[in-house]
């Protein structure tokens, strides 16, 4: 969920129930530094940090980030090395450390079951968000907003500590072009990486929002894929497009009709098991789903909110007043993300939602994790996100019309999680909140006279207790 929203401490709250915790692996590296820089609450990046193999790796990033005693007013966040093809060293390092972090500390404490969730639109960073992970024994890998037939191969070379490498997608390439970001355990650490024995090789299940889709990663995958989470375009973040020609409503948001529908006889056939997403937050859609054959359900929205979640403590109990009240609104917002894909957006004051401040944000890429890579006319790439300064994107040949509505999710979702960038002009940088379509019910799970509730509390609504 989002950035960080899925974070250490609800994953290892609905894991110690029993139940698979999922930890967001996006842009996980600046939530490790931006923690460190806060002084490490509690101490637990520091705990686990001492837990990571590569102490060398471990001593650098202190030496670089860690403020115990963090000033007021506070500091702008020191943001690390851009993604490129060829990623800096202390990218790749800060990466798989950040990674190994998150997944230590949810599985900390209980011996349940861990996952990890990845954007296959996110490809740079991955193979060593994968690497970190698998360090600290994360259990399953989910991914989706895409189509990652390449991820289980991966997952097989990792698990050797072997070099692998991922083929990039580059708008203009030909068919015959490879762009590939080429990654090799041990090129990144000064210990021998093998010392730490052969690593567990986590079940992988891509999400898909259609049979066709299941079928084809079947088909096509580098290794084995051992699931689907089948999502409806009713849950939250990224959603998979309309499918044929997107049309919108008198809102402007995309119409999903009878071609986006699941055949869930056709899901079932396809001999995996499969979890279903969207919609599916309470006992009767459960019950629901296991009657169609899934294996169970996955929920993003309700936990969320919840006191365990990442998501800034002033901003939930903000949507869950509006919740109480009914006057919560989602919109699918079809131009806000750069991947463009439609995204989720909770019309709440003070936020990305408002055009005032939208229009007031002054346009600037300094994250680029939804950047896109381009082929250049000498063959080189480049780099381009929509929602840079629109000259800038014009200078490398992407479209006027593609930059209209775009939104920074990278800085904004850093901010919906409490670590909003303070820029020296003075600027904060505004959070931009998503969440499904179900959020208005909620309100189930807070008591009268309360505006809170815990992943317990959701788990007890769920499966009755």
């Amino acid at each position: 969920m989002g950035v960080a929203i899925s974070n250490w401490t609800l994953a290892n709250a609905v894991a110690s129930e029993g139940y698979l915790g999922v930890v967001s692996g996006t842009g996980v590296a600046q939530i490790m530094i931006s923690r460190l820089m806060d002084g490490d609450e509690g101490g637990h990046v520091c705990r686990a940090l001492r837990h990571f193999p590569f102490q060398q790796a471990v001593q650098r990033i202190i030496d670089k980030y860690y403020v115990p005693n963090p000033p007021t007013p506070k500091q702008p966040y020191i943001r690390p090395p851009m993604w490129q093809i060829n990623p800096a060293q202390s990218l790749n390092e800060a990466t798989i450390v950040a990674n190994f972090v998150e997944v230590f500390l949810a599985k900390e404490g209980h011996s349940n079951p861990v996952g990890i969730n990845l954007l296959e639109k996110i490809q740079m960073p991955t193979i060593a968000s994968l690497y970190g992970a698998m360090l600290a024994g994360v259990d399953v890998v989910i991914m989706g907003a895409g189509i990652p037939v390449q991820i289980a191969g991966i997952l097989d070379k990792l698990a050797n500590h072997e070099p692998t490498s991922y083929r990039l997608d580059v708008v203009g390439a030909a068919g015959t072009d490879d762009y590939r970001l080429h990654f090799d355990p041990q090129a990144v650490f000064e210990e021998d990486v093998t010392e730490v024995g052969e690593l567990k090789r986590p079940y992988f299940l891509p999400i898909i929002s259609s049979f066709i889709l299941g079928k084809a990663l079947i088909k096509r995958s580098t290794g084995e894929i051992n699931g689907f989470v089948v999502e409806m375009p009713t849950a939250g973040g990224h959603n998979a497009p309309p499918r044929g020609k997107v049309q919108l409503d008198e809102n402007g948001e995309p119409i999903y009709g009878k071609k986006d529908e699941v055949d869930f006889s056709k899901i079932k056939a396809l001999g995996l098991p499969f979890w279903l997403a969207g919609g599916y937050d309470s006992p009767e859609k459960l019950q629901e789903a296991l009657d169609v054959g899934a294996a169970g359900i996955q929920v993003g929205t309700s936990f969320a909110y919840c006191n365990e979640s990442g998501m800034d403590n002033d901003l939930k109990r903000q949507v869950i007043r509006q919740v109480l009240d009914e006057s919560v609104t989602v919109r699918t917002d079809p131009r806000v993300s750069p991947t463009g894909f439609p995204f989720k957006v909770v019309q709440l004051a003070g936020t990305m939602a408002q055009p005032d401040i939208y229009e007031a944000r002054p346009r600037l890429c300094d994250v680029g994790l939804l950047r896109n890579i381009y082929k250049k006319e000498d063959g080189k790439v480049g780099y381009r996100c929509s929602s840079e300064p629109v000259d800038q994107y014009l200078k490398k040949g992407g479209a006027l019309e593609d930059t209209v509505g775009r939104g920074c999710l990278c800085n904004n979702l850093y901010a919906s999680c409490g670590m909003a960038q303070h820029r020296r002009d003075g600027y904060v940088e505004m959070p931009i909140v998503t969440s499904g379509d179900g959020l208005p019910g909620i309100g189930k799970y807070v008591q009268a006279g309360q505006d809170s509730y815990t992943a317990r509390d959701v788990l007890d609504y769920l499966t009755g207790g």
